[in-house]
């Protein structure tokens, strides 16, 4: 979106959901890590999966980059064994 006083760019917020929970990002493109890290996530016991508009595992993709756009929704799911209760 520009301004047309100036030609500048003017902030665009995207927002997404991850876990269910709503998060928003002025990037416009985040690698998995960032999307977790950001929404208070450890990247070291989880990976990032997305869900919507299509699903994508960034399970062996940690750094690769993301083009976020508007109402994409991911769920993390560890990295490890799932601990038997």
């Amino acid at each position: 979106m520009l301004n047309n006083a100036d030609n500048t760019e003017l902030e665009h917020w995207i927002h997404y959901r991850i876990d269910d929970e709503p998060e928003s990002s002025l990037a416009k493109v985040l690698t998995p890590v960032q999307v977790m890290s950001d929404a208070g996530i450890d990247p070291q016991t989880n990976y990032l999966e997305q869900i919507h508009p299509e699903v994508v595992s960034y399970k062996d993709k940690p750094d690769e980059k993301i083009e976020l756009t508007e109402g994409m929704r991911f769920i993390t799911k560890p990295t490890g064994p799932m601990p038997v209760s």
